[in-house]
């Protein structure tokens, strides 16, 4: 007796509608009387909205819902849509190539972003400010240095990185501290805890 599996059947263009939608939207291809097929397009386009309700307040569900009747059924449904069909080849388009940034990035566990932080910090005139928001920077990449490496950092391991990212030998205020290790981990631990919690059976 032959079964008929899903894997035996032809690929769901969009998956998320299902199969017997995707059945309903092929028999309107074999419907020869246009109006019963324009009334069967509006039956199944109903049934379509009724499988994702939390969209319906989008000014622009219908029109999407028509769309993807017109892609499930392979471009090939001639009915009367309130909207204008659309054309495969623009669909199907590539969009175009987003090149990959380019240029080494020297302290990869602090990653790009901070890298370009701190070259923009150095160009507030304001040196008290200027100091402040190096000092929290400075403090950001300790968090991330210990994300890599859970062993103690001293300050002045960070600072050096700083300055070397910056390009600049900045004398940093002898009292200048950073957050101590516990404090920047602590958040992340009471995470953890909190999830370990969470998670514990019952």
């Amino acid at each position: 007796m032959f079964k008929d599996y899903n894997t035996t059947r032809k690929k769901l263009v969009l998956p998320e509608y299902g199969r017997n939608v995707q059945i309903m939207v092929d028999h309107l291809l074999t419907i020869e009387d246009r109006e019963l097929r324009n009334k069967a397009a509006q039956t199944v386009i109903a049934v379509m909205g009724n499988l994702n309700p939390h969209l319906r307040d989008q000014s622009d569900f219908r029109h999407k819902l028509w769309d993807h009747l017109m892609i499930m059924a392979d471009y090939k449904l001639d009915i009367d849509s309130p909207y204008e069909m659309p054309k495969k080849e623009v669909l199907e388009e590539k969009p175009n190539r987003i090149p990959y940034p380019s240029g080494e990035i020297r302290f990869r566990h602090y990653g790009k972003v901070v890298e370009m932080l701190a070259k923009e910090i150095m160009k507030v005139e304001d040196e008290q400010r200027r100091m402040e928001m190096l000092r929290n920077l400075a403090n950001h990449m300790k968090k991330l240095y210990l994300t890599w490496n859970r062993e103690q950092v001293s300050d002045e391991v960070i600072f050096n990185d700083l300055k070397e990212m910056i390009g600049q030998d900045i004398q940093f205020p002898p009292d200048m501290h950073l957050s101590e290790t516990r404090e920047l981990l602590a958040p992340k631990i009471r995470n953890k805890k909190r999830n370990n919690q969470r998670n514990k059976p019952r």
